[in-house]
């Protein structure tokens, strides 16, 4: 059984790189298709792609008019995250500084998570850039955030759970199984070794 999981993980890890090579793939084409650039991180639109997009914006006028009450009711409901949110960032950020160096765990780039891009698109309002920002950096943080808790848990409490887990972290395959005594005892330093030889 351990066997066909081994094998498992491993079409799942080569399904992985050719995914990522294709989704470069497609990048590329997207950003052919709709004529802009990266360029040392920054977006750069043709003049022709930004004016066709500034033809789809909604003023912010419309955009009020048709919008749903519930909708506009509920935003400050939405946007009071952004204080728990901050503070998470503040945390993870010196969790990392202070705790990762003692630990010897590579520490995570907050830039490959936290993407805040959404606003340099012209088809975008007001309202909706600073809604696509914040989306943004939601989602990036907690992504962020996920990942630093895996490399910690991995360090300190490699086990996988009891009972299946729904949409488990990329390291937590490798885990030890749940009631392996052995392989607690004499497989912690080699999944240290391994976190700290990732630099």
């Amino acid at each position: 059984m351990k066997r066909r999981i081994d094998d498992l993980i491993l079409r799942i890890k080569e399904l992985e790189r050719e995914l990522s090579f294709e989704l470069d793939n497609e990048l590329r084409e997207i950003q052919e298709r709709f004529r802009y650039t990266i360029d040392q991180g920054k977006v750069r639109f043709q003049k022709s792609a930004l004016a066709t997009q500034k033809t789809f914006k909604k003023n912010l006028y419309r955009y009020f008019r048709e919008s749903h009450l519930m909708f506009v009711l509920t935003t400050p409901v939405i946007y009071s995250l952004l204080v728990p949110l901050v503070l998470l960032d503040v945390f993870l950020t010196l969790y990392q500084v202070f705790c990762f160096p003692v630990y010897q765990i590579t520490k995570v780039a907050r830039k490959e998570y936290v993407i805040i891009d959404r606003q340099h698109l012209a088809y975008l309002n007001l309202v909706e850039k600073v809604n696509c920002m914040y989306c943004g950096y939601a989602n990036g943080l907690l992504a962020y955030a996920l990942e630093i808790g895996s490399k910690t848990e991995e360090y300190w409490c490699p086990i996988k759970h009891a009972k299946k887990t729904k949409d488990p972290h990329s390291r937590y395959q490798n885990f030890l199984k749940y009631g392996d005594a052995e392989g607690y005892k004499n497989k912690m330093d080699e999944f240290r070794k391994t976190e700290a030889s990732q630099d």
